[in-house]
């Protein structure tokens, strides 16, 4: 996997680089600002572009959506310190094909990175929540289903057929909340295996592999409750 390194704080990208090459990523160039991001990414055109959002020159939201626009085959992965809801929108409406906090552990940046370049998007755990929450919004009361207006047709076909529950709803919620089973449980005064049913009930449904798939498919797709 070839990856580009687009951040301007020196002591950060100098340790990203360092940990990336580790893990057997080649980082094939660094810039310290978006313009120079950009010309990186025009000669070189890598498989995934690491692109802060705080960039002194050129906003990161905006490289992305250059990076999109010119190279659509090159994955952007944004890095930030911010988790404002409106920051993720901005990020993922330009574009961005995943999303991470740069305090992020070794071992997620890897499957971050991996699942990326394969063409899923990963978000943060500690983002995916507040995403969510921006999405959902209120259903009729006699309804006890959660409508998924997808981007693709066989999503459309297949959520519309097997709709989430507002109990499976209550369930994703929390998992991007960074619940697990147990507390999910005690939340929701159920047990420990009606937990893990209805996970993999949420999975089955939304056809991703685990829960931070789950959240990004929801907010790709348009999840409201």
């Amino acid at each position: 996997m070839r990856i580009i390194l687009i951040e301007d704080h020196d002591l950060t990208r100098a340790g990203m680089k360092l940990t990336l090459q580790k893990e057997g990523f080649d980082v094939v160039a660094e810039a310290a600002n978006g313009r120079q991001g950009l010309a990186a990414v025009e000669r070189y055109q890598p498989d995934v572009a690491i692109v802060d959002i705080g960039l002194p020159d050129i906003d990161g939201v905006d490289v992305t959506r250059e990076i999109k626009s010119k190279y659509p085959d090159t994955r952007v992965v944004i890095l930030t310190l911010q988790d404002m809801e409106e920051t993720v929108m901005a990020a993922f409406a330009a574009g961005a094909d995943s999303y991470c906090m740069k305090d992020i552990a070794k071992e997620n940046l890897t499957r971050a990175l991996q699942a990326t370049a394969d063409g899923v998007s990963w978000l943060d755990p500690s983002i995916a929540g507040k995403v969510l929450k921006q999405l959902k919004a209120t259903t009729p009361a006699s309804r006890d289903t959660v409508t998924i207006h997808a981007e693709a047709g066989d999503y459309t076909e297949m959520l519309e057929a097997y709709p989430l529950t507002k109990r499976e709803m209550e369930v994703l919620e929390l998992i991007v909340q960074g619940c697990s089973n147990q507390e999910i449980a005690e939340k929701l005064y159920v047990t420990v295996g009606t937990v893990k049913t209805h996970v993999r009930n949420i999975l089955s449904k939304l056809c991703v592999d685990d829960r931070a798939q789950a959240a990004v498919r929801a907010l790709r797709t348009g999840l409201v409750a």
